[in-house]
Order: C-alpha cells, then structure tokens, then sequence
C-alpha cells in the first residue's frame, strides 16, 4: 500500500519556481484549510495538515514531504456579478454585511446569494450569473479573509478593545439600517 504524502507547508505565489509537480483547483471556502484530503489534477492524493488554518490564495503551492509542488488553483464557482452607475456604493452595502467581494474596476463579484441579489436590485444595480474563478478582497489587516463576526448590538464579547457602532439612515432606496442610534460593547 502507497503511503499518503503529507503537506506541512504552504510556499507562496512568487515564492517558487519552475513547473509544479500537479496542481489542484479549490473554491473559494475550500482554499481556507487547516487539515484535508486533496486529489490533484494530475491524480496526486495528500494530506493538507498545516500548523494552522491558512487561507490558501491562487499561485501558493502546498511543498509535499517529498519535496514535489502541488499548484493551488481557484476553482470556477457560481458568483453574481455586479454593475452599475454607483459601484462604490454598492460596494459598501456589499462590505456592510460582511460579504467576500472581488473588486474590479468595472464589476463586483458575490458569491450567489438571493437576498444580498434582491437588495442591491433594489439599489440599482445590474446583476448577471457568472460561473468564473473567485478571488475576493482580502481582509483590512492582512489576514486573508474577512470572516463573519457579529457585532450586533446584543452581541456579547470581549476582544480587549472596544467596538463602537453607529447607525445613520439616508432616506434613499435599500437604506435599511434603521433609526440613527449609537450602540457601544466592551
């Protein structure tokens, strides 16, 4: 029996050289991984198990206990693309729910999502269905994602600093944050 090859390391895009032993193809959630069986493009079958959850981006490669390379690829999923005269604004409302979103300069990407799509409809946006590679925005301090955190105002938790939020209503289309109020957690 052919004993599984392991990968304890993760070599960054541009932190390697020359063609990759295989490579293989994850989504968007399936490139944010501790530990995990993968199989290869090329029929390479290992074992992911990093010292921590890594968020895996398109051009790492995961260096195999023999030393081979396996490319990590973005893997084509269902998005909504998003367009429209006020893509900043969009963007915002996007950002204000916490949702991965890959910018570009005439386009957003979501992952498909029917009620962020019913929102930003309302809001004047041309949606279209797309099935490409999923590349969103990392996070604000260079972790890599911007993962769900609740910070709703009955939201009890202690980070060690505090939170501030405030809420303003604009009287405009989709502007669904409620009356202005400001709320504090410690």
């Amino acid at each position: 029996m052919t004993q599984l090859s392991h990968a304890h390391e993760v070599v960054p895009a541009g932190g390697w050289t020359g063609p990759a032993a295989d490579r293989v193809r994850l989504d968007y959630e399936a490139r944010f991984l501790r530990r995990k069986r993968l199989e290869a493009e090329g029929g390479t079958i290992f074992l992911a198990d990093l010292a921590q959850t890594t968020n895996l981006g398109p051009g790492d490669a995961f260096r195999l206990s023999d030393g081979r390379l396996v490319e990590v690829l973005a893997a084509q999923e269902p998005l909504l693309q998003i367009t429209g005269p006020d893509l900043v604004r969009l963007a915002w409302h996007i950002g204000n729910r916490h949702t991965p979103c890959q910018i570009e300069a005439g386009r957003l990407l979501i992952a498909r999502d029917p009620v962020l799509a019913d929102m930003l409809a309302r809001l004047g946006a041309t949606l279209a269905e797309v099935v490409e590679p999923f590349r969103p925005e990392g996070g604000a301090y260079g972790h890599g994602r911007t993962l769900g955190h609740d910070h709703g105002h009955a939201a009890e938790h202690d980070h060690g600093h505090r939170h501030v939020h405030t809420h303003v209503r604009r009287d405009g289309p989709g502007d669904d944050e409620g009356p202005p109020d400001t709320a504090s957690n410690a």
